[in-house]
This record gives structure tokens, C-alpha cells and sequence, in this order.
């Protein structure tokens, strides 16, 4: 799996950081606010004060290693369009940056992010999917028609392993996380996570999966 690194922790950012580690990924969470990063300390690879804006930062803590990178600054669009520029003068094979409108978007393209993302815009399109495939809690665009997605599992899954589903072979996707919820009065909306499901991992009714997969193969999932 590609190490990403998640620049920018506000809402945006913190909850693809914590999505993309929930998936087992490799995650560099990047911010210049230290209580944020703290936030992150204990749920990614590794959490990094410091400004993205500084070249000599970033190689000093291997961002420039990294696989792919989100830029998602979100107020300053001067930080965020010059770390995207620093990101991809030092070689970063993809890099994600967040844009508010049209123009930025432009402005970004032009200097070298692959990719925009603008999440109040896609805020509406990921609406579309859940009310398209109600079976989809959760989606995370991940860029080349690719999602993590937390879906309620098929009630025709419940009571088979994984390996009896044959699930990547047969829908080609990636089950990474199950989440189970707690069983007794007291514990009410409370789950807990299998985040290494084994081939005889069961699958029980009420359980939610976080599934890594194409767009298209995610959307011929069984919805029930």
C-alpha cells in the first residue's frame, strides 16, 4: 500500500489521516498547530509539527519520500499552493491539493498538483452515494476512480468467513477493518475493531466493513 503523507489538520485532513491509518496505510500527519498534532500522535505513523512551507522540514522528516501527498490547508491558500510546489520540485510522485473554487484549482493545477480536491463541493457528491448506495456509511475518494468505504455488510454475508466469501477475488475489494458492535444494554453504538481480519474472520449481523476497492467494484457490491 502507498505511504501517504496528510498536510493540514482540520476537519478535512484529520479524517482522511484517520481513515487512511484505519485502512493500515502509512500515514505522515503534518500540521503547524502542536495540539493537533498531538490529536494524531497515537492513531497514524507518524505526526509532525511543523510548516509545510519549509523544504529543508519537510526532507528532514521524509515527507519527501512519501508516495502520495494531501495538501488540504485550508485558510492560507498561499501555504498550500507553495508546499504543493515544494512537494512535487522534490519528487513526490502524487500530490493532492485542496482548493475553495475554480481559479485556485487552476492556480494549482498549473503548478503541478495532480489532483484538486474540494471537500465542501464534494460534500454534495458524496451524498449522492449514500443516497445511491445506502449500504455506504462512510466514502473516501482516493483519487484514480479508487475509495475507502465503511458499508454495512450484506445481511447474505453474515455467518460466512472470509475466505468462504472469497470477497477479493470475487468483488475485488479489500475487506481491512470489520467494526462489531458491543453486545450487551450498557454498550449501546459502541463498536470495536478487527483491523487485521483473517480469512476465518466471521462476518456477523450488525457489523460494518471498511473495504479498499475500485469505484466500480464497490458499487456492484451485494446490497443485501
Amino acid at each position: 500500500m502507498n505511504r501517504f503523507a496528510v498536510i493540514g489538520l482540520g476537519r478535512f485532513g484529520m479524517r482522511l489521516a484517520k481513515g487512511l491509518a484505519a485502512a493500515g496505510a502509512e500515514v505522515i500527519a503534518v500540521d503547524k498547530r502542536p495540539e493537533l498534532v498531538e490529536q494524531m500522535r497515537d492513531i497514524v505513523t507518524l505526526a509532525v509539527c511543523l510548516d509545510a512551507t519549509d523544504e529543508e522540514a519537510i526532507v528532514a522528516q521524509g515527507i519527501d519520500k512519501v508516495d502520495v501527498a494531501i495538501v488540504g490547508v485550508g485558510g492560507a491558500f498561499e501555504a498550500g499552493a507553495l508546499a504543493t510546489s515544494i512537494l512535487k520540485s522534490l519528487g513526490v510522485p502524487r500530490v493532492i491539493s485542496r482548493a475553495t473554487t475554480k481559479q485556485r484549482a487552476e492556480i494549482l493545477s498549473r503548478i503541478g498538483a495532480d489532483d484538486i480536491v474540494n471537500p465542501e463541493a464534494e460534500s454534495a457528491d458524496r451524498w449522492c452515494s449514500r443516497l445511491v448506495m445506502p449500504q455506504v456509511l462512510e466514502k473516501i475518494d482516493l483519487g484514480d476512480k479508487h475509495s475507502l468505504v465503511q458499508i454495512r455488510a450484506p445481511s447474505s454475508w453474515t455467518g460466512k468467513t472470509l475466505a468462504q466469501l472469497n470477497i477479493r477475488k470475487k468483488y475485488k475489494v479489500n475487506v481491512v477493518v470489520i467494526h462489531r458492535p458491543l453486545k450487551g444494554a450498557d454498550q449501546h453504538g459502541q463498536t470495536y475493531l478487527i483491523d487485521t481480519p483473517l480469512p476465518d474472520s466471521m462476518i456477523e449481523a450488525g457489523d460494518s466493513l471498511l473495504v479498499v476497492g475500485t469505484n466500480e467494484a464497490i458499487e456492484a457490491l451485494p446490497k443485501e
